[in-house]
């Protein structure tokens, strides 16, 4: 356990039981959970953060980071043209180049689920779909399960939900730890990943009982952000996220992953994610069963970034399609 940001010892919740029946014994259990030392926190991730990576270790870091992107397209403006494209780019980021792996997912609205699954049919490619009101989250839980259900029946592998952050934020935890068991068992198959938008949370204390909440209930992932909400994936929150999804597997036995999304821009802000990651949960969590990337907008810059490795100079970013 790392004691500069967790005041006691989560292993002593092993005992505890992930079934709840009131809101208080909910309650009760997150908030006896250890606190987060926020000056603790803000330090350790920025140390992390001035990690180098050079010469081959830095080529591995940018594949393995775009095998870990979930590239997604999540507007009004959406059409099966724009999904098509961006599915070709997730199969062959560069098509100049077939030494450069695919991407992990490709994301949309649940509407074209089934445009996305045609397009990366036997590409490896998961097809991951947003549910349950994205990104507000504001519905009844009968339309969010009817969402999620919609968008599994039409193929996806993975579900993205966003958590009631009013009802998180009221205290109503067993709203939440109920939706979310609701949502997972309309999944079936399809893996779930549980979006607690970290920036409207307010205190590192919050992100840490939402992971938990996340996990006790079901989740097979817990995410950051929607990336509609500033800020989003912040190295402190992914640290913090990190260090409770590693306590979850020590005291429940049950390994859960880790996707931050929103703000991850440039090649030097997912290689710091990777080194969160080997230095927080370990080379376990390195792979994309496991992390994922939610940041459409750091692909271009790996491929230049790898491209400059193998000549030695930028393309520059008109030589990669803009998504």
């Amino acid at each position: 356990m790392d004691s500069f940001v967790l005041v006691g010892d989560a292993r002593e919740v092993s005992t505890l039981t992930t079934s709840f029946s009131s809101n208080a014994s909910l309650r009760g259990f997150l908030h006896g959970l250890p606190g987060v030392d926020k000056v603790g926190a803000d330090a350790r991730a920025a140390m992390l953060g001035t990690r180098s990576i050079k010469t081959t270790a830095k080529r591995q870091a940018i594949d393995l980071a775009i095998s870990m992107v979930d590239l997604t397209t999540l507007e009004g403006a959406d059409t099966p043209g724009k999904v098509r494209a961006m599915c070709a780019k997730a199969m062959h980021p560069d098509p100049t180049n077939p030494d450069v792996p695919r991407v992990a997912a490709v994301c949309v609205y649940p509407d074209l689920v089934a445009e996305a699954v045609q397009a990366v049919k036997g590409s490896g490619v998961k097809v991951a779909s947003v549910a349950t009101a994205f990104p507000s989250g504001r519905s009844s839980l009968e339309v969010k399960v009817t969402d999620t259900a919609l968008a599994v029946a039409a193929g996806a592998d993975e579900v993205d939900m966003v958590i009631d952050r009013g009802a998180f934020l009221a205290g109503d935890y067993l709203k939440v730890f109920e939706e979310i068991v609701a949502i997972k068992a309309a999944c079936g198959d399809a893996h779930l990943k549980v979006i607690l938008e970290t920036g409207e949370l307010a205190t590192y204390d919050n992100v840490r009982r939402a992971s938990w909440l996340a996990m006790l209930a079901g989740g097979d992932f817990i995410k950051t952000s929607t990336g509609k909400v500033q800020p989003a994936a912040t190295l402190p929150v992914t640290l913090i996220m990190l260090e409770a999804v590693r306590d979850f597997l020590a005291t429940h036995g049950r390994k859960v992953g880790v996707k931050p999304a929103g703000g991850i821009r440039t090649t030097k802000d997912a290689i710091k994610m990777l080194v969160l990651v080997n230095e927080t949960t370990g080379d376990g969590w390195l792979d994309p069963d496991w992390f994922r990337l939610g940041a459409s907008s750091v692909l271009n810059d790996l491929l230049m970034q790898r491209q400059k490795q193998d000549t030695g100079r930028y393309s520059g970013p008109d030589y990669f399609t803009l998504d």
